[in-house]
């Protein structure tokens, strides 16, 4: 899977192979330790320096749980009326159909595919940017598109991508796609970026959002066991970035507040902290990762049936 896909998170790795995530996280540190796969916060990727970019029906599958509720908890920030740009992504997507149902709004994006799910929205205003037709993610790239967001206003930039770190912020591997969000982004009083936890931690080749542009971090809960994920969360929020996790219970942590009626509850951290404080004091991540890397490795030599599974994933 990861061979096919590029990436992969853990809660669809345990899904394709019927256990559980504590397991299939201990089979993963295995095949990392045998370099077969590099770990990432939530899932694993192929092994060697910065993450490959998916093709859409690669991403579309992925952390599709996540998305959908990082999209639910973003659509609750936009009000009637507003004018806001939507850049391409799958997660961007899932915001485009929720968007839908507000009225009076003015969404520029260079998204076919964010365009099409606003089509036949009631009195919603499409605008798309011009520019060339990059295929592996339906987006509209190059000179062409970032010359018509030149003197474009809007309130809020919606942005995803292919990683997000508190030292560099929102990445992407692809030079042409990094060159629009940019302008997008320019465009907008406001930045959101709608980013899965598996996101968080992974550094790809070129800078779209730094972190000190970074309004808004709408993300999902990361696993509790998932520390460097919630490291990360904390280091951005110590940068200024607003936290808001999906899932949550409404009005939770520092600076939360009650959900509107009918609306996602949301959460409003900095929570990482919160949540890192449960793991007490110890070594930090890569250490942890070795350890673990080790133990796992001992223990699949003395279980068959743990060999069998690692053999399956290595398959798959």
């Amino acid at each position: 899977m990861v061979r096919a896909n590029g990436a992969v998170s853990l809660r669809e790795l345990a899904r394709v192979v019927q256990t559980s995530e504590v397991t299939v996280r201990r089979d993963v540190r295995a095949l990392e330790a045998e370099g077969l796969l590099d770990r990432r916060h939530g899932g694993a990727v192929l092994p060697g320096g910065f993450t490959r970019e998916s093709g859409f029906p690669q991403k579309s599958h992925l952390a599709t749980a996540e998305k959908t509720a990082i999209a639910d908890l973003a659509a609750s920030l936009v009000e009637e009326g507003e004018a806001v740009v939507v850049g391409a992504g799958t997660t961007t997507q899932e915001l485009a159909r929720r968007l839908a149902r507000i009225p009076g709004l003015t969404v520029v994006t260079n998204s076919l595919l964010v365009a099409q799910a606003l089509a036949h929205a009631n009195r919603v205003e499409v605008v798309m940017t011009g520019g060339t037709l990059r295929g592996s993610n339906y987006a509209l790239v190059g000179s062409g598109a970032e010359q018509s967001l030149q003197g474009l206003r809007v309130s809020r930039a919606f942005l995803s991508g292919s990683g997000l770190t508190a030292e560099r912020g929102l990445s992407t591997s692809n030079m042409l796609s990094a060159s629009v969000d940019r302008a997008l982004v320019q465009a907008a009083a406001e930045v959101v970026v709608l980013a899965d936890h598996t996101k968080l931690g992974t550094d790809t080749m070129f800078q779209t959002v730094p972190t000190d542009v970074i309004t808004r971090l709408v993300t999902d809960d990361p696993p509790a066991h998932d520390d460097r994920a919630a490291t990360e969360l904390q280091a951005l929020a110590d940068q200024g970035v607003q936290i808001t996790v999906a899932g949550g219970a409404a009005g939770s942590g520092t600076g939360g507040e009650g959900a509107p009626p009918g609306r996602q509850p949301r959460r409003d951290a900095p929570l990482p902290g919160q949540r890192r404080t449960h793991g007490g004091t110890g070594p930090g991540p890569q250490t942890r990762r070795g350890a673990s890397a080790s133990a796992s490795t001992g223990m699949l030599a003395e279980q068959p049936g743990e060999r069998a599974r690692v053999a399956d994933l290595r398959h798959r």
